[in-house]
């Protein structure tokens, strides 16, 4: 029943604003003229003109109702500028109190049981920094006042603190307006509007939110800085921390516009994509591909054999492609590049300070502007019984191991099913290794559409992996991964144990829990790759959300230019538009959404789909397996959603709808751009002609069947 009267209150409030056409009071000309009609009777009535303003004022912020901004303005008008400030900042705090309780008390609790979870992020932030964020919304109006309101009233911050938090954040805007209130009075012709004095307050009201951005910027610097010296002068512009990806990129762009710029890295230059991850990876998977090629000989015309695999010449030749690389991110090129170079670890001290343990013995303590954190990540390696004296492997540690070998392990177990588990488990069942993988899910490469899972698969088992979906492992003993599926255990003996469920962040050893760098699954940062210190920046795997070398350079020219040039202007990073590829044969690609996560996000598409078992060049080739499929809105636009590719060279062929989604080039560009013919490439021109033909004007068409019949006579 309380709920219900107010409602009930609520509701006769707007009614009467309506039903008397309060509205028309609310305009410039109706301030003017209740201003002019008021003036006699305030002179003999000041008290109750006050009060029937204060009540009123409070009735329309409570409510709710557009027209406080013009009641700000008559308060300027009726009573002056100290007068009109302190009525309006008190009766819109009193206001907004009410709508903030009613919204609370009417709303929170059906609100609370059915998005608990998500709210449960928002409280505990409020309860953090609840005052600063409150205070932060209404010095800068990015919200109209009475949403704050309402969505406030649904936290959990306390009443008292929302009321001074309110009063002090308004009080800025509310000066600017009752001011301008009070210049409009005495606006007599249109010449008045010319005056300094309004021109003044007009210039106040545009400036205010620039004025107030300034000043929540110093005051959340110094809460956010507090405790620590800054220094006066400083050793560096940017010091990097990690020389993979992100961290090369960030330095050379550093080096690049002059800035002194160090690098520190305490193992291999060229982090986990060339010493660990694409680079080896790569190299094995050609490798195995011609040993494929060789056992399929015959689909070429030629005769099939039985390739002699010599493991440890192909393990030479995976060591060697690094070798090979190594030089274009070697410590020589960056330093002829401008970049001091430093090998060792370092360490956050404060938001200013690395210090640098030199794996040469010495330290080495710099002071810098600014800091770029790009430690990249780690293999994760779950908590299974036995796991620890199994002696496994992960992407980081097999090649040496596997280098070492003369012969390739004669059973793999590989655990995981993503993108890594299923590259590794192809790729060595085709060098001859009897492979099982292990995947806890129900699928493999679960982020994928059915299809292209399903066609993963199938490649996985035609090159003689042995899938177990469905299965968790749950212990390991004596060289033996037990799994479990519906409640049987299933024996998975190996000589080779490879870890690749996924990796994880690298976050400790750097001083970020020290300085009080926030830290989840990655390092906390904003739009602009910023932590809560403005000078100190993250990019890369440690940033997320992707982890992808491509994304990681992506990544750093943002970090880099907002540390170097943030004072004049800052970049919100972008990842509208971010490819990811999967090497096995065939290959998966993707960009933007597929149908899965379209369903999920409740957006309406249209599939379009081409198999290239019909592409001449891939007939040709005898590479027919795969599809590229392509989604655009629901209702006829050629706008490309997201498309995946999975087919020999996937990974070539997705750069044409990269682009595409980049520049906004719709499925009529494609099929109007001319493909040299044969390529793999027409494949995307003739997904772009069955979108055409599935849109075609079949009503025109009549017509113009009828035209060239008539024609003929």
């Amino acid at each position: 029943m309380k709920k219900l009267a107010i409602l009930a209150a609520l509701a006769a409030l707007v009614a009467a604003y309506f039903a008397f056409d309060i509205g028309q009071y609310l305009t410039l000309d109706g301030i003017k003229a209740v201003a002019a009609d008021l003036a006699a009777f305030q002179e003999r009535n000041a008290i109750a003109v006050i009060v029937g303003f204060f009540l009123a004022y409070v009735a329309v912020a409570g409510a709710s109702l557009p027209g406080a901004a013009f009641m700000t303005l008559a308060a300027g008008a009726l009573f002056g500028l100290v007068g009109g400030t302190i009525i309006v900042s008190f009766a819109s705090t009193i206001g907004a109190t009410l709508a903030f309780l009613s919204s609370r008390y009417v709303l929170r609790d059906s609100i609370e049981a059915r998005f608990g979870e998500r709210l449960k992020a928002i409280n505990a932030g409020l309860e953090r920094d609840g005052p600063f964020y409150l205070f932060s919304l209404r010095m800068i109006p990015v919200f109209p006042f009475f949403m704050v309101n309402l969505v406030m009233g649904l936290t959990r911050i306390r009443t008292l603190t929302y009321m001074w938090v309110s009063q002090l954040g308004m009080l800025l805007g509310t000066v600017v307006y009752v001011n301008a209130g009070t210049q409009l009075a005495q606006i007599d012709s249109l010449s008045g509007i010319a005056s300094p004095g309004v021109i003044g307050s007009f210039v106040l009201l545009g400036i205010v939110p620039w004025l107030a951005k300034g000043v929540i910027g110093v005051l959340k610097r110094r809460k956010v800085y507090a405790g620590f010296t800054k220094p006066k002068s400083f050793d560096r512009n940017l010091v990097v921390i990690g020389a993979g990806s992100a961290g090369l990129v960030s330095s050379l762009i550093a080096a690049t516009v002059k800035a002194k710029v160090t690098l520190v890295e305490a193992h291999e230059m060229g982090g986990d994509c060339l010493n660990t991850g694409c680079v080896p990876s790569k190299a094995v998977i050609k490798s195995a591909k011609v040993a494929a090629m060789m056992r399929h000989a015959d689909r070429y015309g030629l005769e099939a054999t039985t390739p002699k695999v010599p493991f440890k010449a192909v393990m030479a030749r995976v060591l060697d492609t690094i070798k090979t690389i190594e030089p274009h991110d070697s410590v020589e090129r960056y330093e002829g590049l401008g970049v001091d170079v430093v090998k060792g670890y370092a360490t956050i001290i404060d938001p200013w300070t690395v210090e640098i343990a030199r794996n040469d013995g010495g330290t080495q303590r710099l002071t810098t502007r600014s800091i770029i954190i790009a430690s990249g990540a780690a293999p994760v390696v779950p908590d299974i019984p036995g796991i620890e004296d199994s002696g496994y492997l992960t992407s980081e540690t097999l090649w040496n191991a596997f280098a070492a070998l003369d012969e390739a392990p004669q059973r793999i177990a590989v655990l995981g099913g993503g993108p890594i588990g299923c590259e590794l488990s192809q790729a060595f069942a085709r060098l001859g290794s009897q492979v099982t993988q292990i995947e806890r899910g129900d699928r493999v490469l679960a982020r994928e559409d059915d299809d292209v899972s399903d066609l993963a698969r199938a490649s996985l088992e035609e090159s003689g992996v042995r899938v177990l979906t469905g299965h968790a492992a749950v212990r390991i003993a004596g060289g033996v991964l037990f799994a479990e599926a519906d409640g049987a255990e299933v024996a998975v003996p190996f000589d080779a144990l490879i870890v690749a469920v996924g990796r994880k962040a690298r976050l400790t050893g750097f001083g970020l829990e020290t300085i009080g760098v926030d830290t989840a699954k990655t390092v906390v940062t904003d739009e602009f790759l910023a932590t809560k210190f403005p000078n100190i920046f993250a990019a890369g795997d440690v940033a997320g959300p992707y982890q992808f070398t491509h994304t990681a350079s992506h990544q750093a020219w943002y970090a880099s230019v907002n540390a170097l040039f943030g004072t004049f202007r800052k970049f919100k990073a972008d990842y509208r538009v971010i490819p990811a590829v999967t090497f096995l044969d065939p290959e998966v690609a993707r960009v933007g959404i597929n149908e899965r996560e379209a369903a999920e996000q409740g957006i309406a598409v249209e599939v379009t789909r081409y198999d290239l078992d019909d592409l001449d060049r891939a007939i040709a080739e005898s590479e027919t397996t795969g599809f590229v499929k392509v989604l655009t809105p629901a209702g006829g636009k050629d706008t490309v959603l997201g498309a995946t590719i999975v087919g020999a060279h996937a990974g070539e062929l997705l750069g044409e709808y990269v682009l595409a989604m980049k520049h906004g080039l719709g499925l009529n560009k494609i099929l109007g751009t001319i493909h040299a013919y044969p390529t793999m490439v027409e494949a995307n021109k003739f997904a772009a002609g069955n979108w055409k033909k599935a849109h075609k004007p079949e009503g025109l068409l009549k017509w113009v069947e009828r035209y060239h019949a008539w024609m003929r006579g």
